[in-house]
C-alpha cells in the first residue's frame, strides 16, 4: 500500500492516476494533512484499533499543509521506532535548500521536486511508483 499525504487535490488526483495507470499498486490511502496521516500511522483518533504494524509500503508526503506540516511528519515517522523503517519520499514544490537540508537531517529517503505541467508530474510520479513498490527491496 501507498499512503500519499497531499493535500492538493489536484496533485493527490493525478499521483493516484499515474501510479494507477502504470500498474503500481492496487491500493493507495490518499490523506489531505499531516494530522491525519500521523493518526493513521500511529492508529489514533479515527483509525483507532487499527493495525499500526500493516505498515505502507512507502509514504508520498507534501511538504505545506494544513494542521501537521510534512516536516513534523516526517519528523515523527522517523523518530519512532515503529515505523522509522517506513521508506519516505517528499514530494513538494519547495527547491528552500532550508527544507531540502531538514528532511534529509530527520531521515527521508529521497526528495523530489514536483515537476510543472501535466505530463512531467505524470512520469516523474510513475518512475517513482516503479522504484520505490517494484525495485526497492524494503522490510515491510
Amino acid at each position: 500500500m501507498i499512503l500519499l499525504i497531499e493535500d492538493s487535490p489536484e496533485d493527490a488526483e493525478l499521483t493516484i492516476m499515474s501510479l494507477k495507470q502504470n500498474n503500481l499498486t492496487n491500493e493507495i490511502l490518499h490523506l489531505e494533512d499531516g494530522a491525519l496521516a500521523l493518526d493513521y500511522l500511529f492508529g489514533r483518533g479515527e483509525y483507532e484499533g487499527r493495525d499500526i504494524n500493516d505498515t505502507p509500503k512507502v509514504v508520498l508526503l507534501d511538504l505545506k499543509m494544513p494542521k501537521v506540516g510534512g516536516i513534523e511528519v516526517l519528523r515523527q515517522i522517523k523518530s519512532d521506532k515503529r515505523t522509522n523503517r517506513i521508506p519516505v519520499v517528499v514530494m513538494t514544490s519547495s527547491k528552500e535548500h532550508k527544507d531540502i537540508e531538514e528532511c534529509y537531517k530527520l531521515g527521508v529517503n529521497s526528495y523530489v521536486v514536483k515537476p510543472i505541467g501535466f505530463e512531467a508530474f505524470s512520469k516523474e510520479v510513475a518512475q517513482l511508483g516503479l522504484y520505490w513498490v517494484l525495485i526497492n527491496q524494503s522490510l515491510n
